[in-house]
């Protein structure tokens, strides 16, 4: 039922622009506009923009913000300096991932954690149930606007927006400032989803829609268009980046995900590190892997992933046409004899025997 979905300050802008308006994670949310492959396109080769507004953010202040973060994700938060972000995961006891996040440090006493709009509520009670005398937790979710400005485009678009940044020089990549852009106070970061160059902007909710209408007309000479969260599928497929509930959830530990990077396990304590040491010495009975289909067919989350006697080994956890490659591809767990590239496997396409290769991922990756 409709009636019981929440809506982005975007609401109107996304029904005056003719999106195909869909559920997802309690909202109402616009899926495409022209076409996913078109707006996929526009990412890769101009820039897109996107509204996110459903994603969750949590304010971390006081003199133990850092401390406290640092209790409950597996990248450290120590290292950042003011101005710079990380992407890091909250676990469980077991080791399990409770959502994937990136961690801004605003400065010494003041982080910002962004988490998937799917687990808003179990993230803020999560870091909630942590909060101390030297560190407070506020869900501020509801009062923030956010945006994804996007591709090779994007910093074009931005400064014809009137940033009161030069993004280009004075930002790098996982970086952070405050400043305007169209004369909305607005929190810059050079992050992003999509396996392109772009930013992501923060600002009051109430604010979000004058930011959005100020870049979709600085952008129209540079031929910047809305994008659906059909597209911030693909694109984030494309460039292997994790989609919670797909390559991740709370049975499946980071290194299982491919995210072992993201733990930092010397010389740190925190929820999940005890059964993290333990995981990483292990052989783990599946990975994550990339795969492209030999055959017609398209492999979609759940499907089952067989050997050559048709056998099941594994799942798809994500699939889909690329519109970058021309062909299709998913990301799928296989067991350790099955990671090799080249090693051939077949998707059970709804009855269906579909054959298909490992390959190497990212499947795409910019080259600028």
């Amino acid at each position: 039922m409709t009636e019981n979905l929440r809506h982005t300050p975007l609401y109107d802008e996304h029904r005056r622009l003719g999106a195909r308006l869909v559920p997802y994670a309690g909202w109402e949310m616009p899926v495409q506009y022209v076409g996913i492959a078109a707006e996929h396109r526009a990412v890769r080769e101009a820039a897109g923009l996107f509204d996110v507004c459903h994603m969750g953010e949590l304010e971390v202040t006081g003199t133990g913000a850092v401390g406290l973060v640092d209790s409950l994700t597996t990248n450290d938060p120590k290292r950042l300096l003011d101005g710079q972000a990380m992407y890091t995961c909250a676990c469980n006891e077991t080791g399990g991932v409770l959502d994937d996040l990136i961690v801004y440090r605003r400065d010494g006493e003041h982080l910002l954690v962004v988490c998937n709009a799917a687990n808003r509520d179990k993230i803020a009670r999560h870091f909630a149930a942590a909060a101390r005398t030297d560190a407070a937790v506020r869900d501020t979710s509801d009062q923030t606007g956010l945006l994804a400005l996007q591709g090779p485009r994007a910093l074009s678009v931005l400064t014809r927006a009137g940033c009161s940044l030069e993004v280009g020089r004075e930002l790098r990549s996982f970086r952070l400032a405050s400043g305007t852009v169209a004369g909305v106070p607005t929190t810059i970061a050079r992050t992003g989803y999509t396996g392109e160059d772009g930013v992501e902007l923060l600002c009051a909710w109430d604010a979000t829609p004058t930011l959005w209408r100020a870049l979709l007309s600085a952008g129209s000479a540079d031929s910047c268009v809305p994008v659906g969260l059909g597209a911030r599928d693909t694109l984030r497929l494309e460039a292997r980046l994790s989609l919670y509930g797909s390559e991740l959830d709370e049975t499946i530990d980071p290194f299982t995900a491919g995210l072992g990077w993201v733990v930092r396990l010397e010389n740190r304590t925190f929820l999940g590190s005890r059964a993290l040491g333990v995981l990483r010495e292990q052989t783990r009975p599946r990975a994550l892997v990339g795969f492209e289909m030999v055959g017609r067919g398209i492999a979609r989350h759940g499907y089952a992933l067989l050997d050559a006697e048709g056998r099941t080994v594994g799942h798809c956890s994500s699939g889909a046409p690329s519109p970058t490659l021309g062909r299709s591809i998913g990301l799928g767990f296989v067991p350790p004899s099955f990671t090799g590239i080249g090693t051939p496997i077949w998707v059970d396409c709804r009855g269906k025997t579909i054959e298909a290769k490992v390959v190497q991922t990212p499947f795409y990756k910019r080259t600028t």
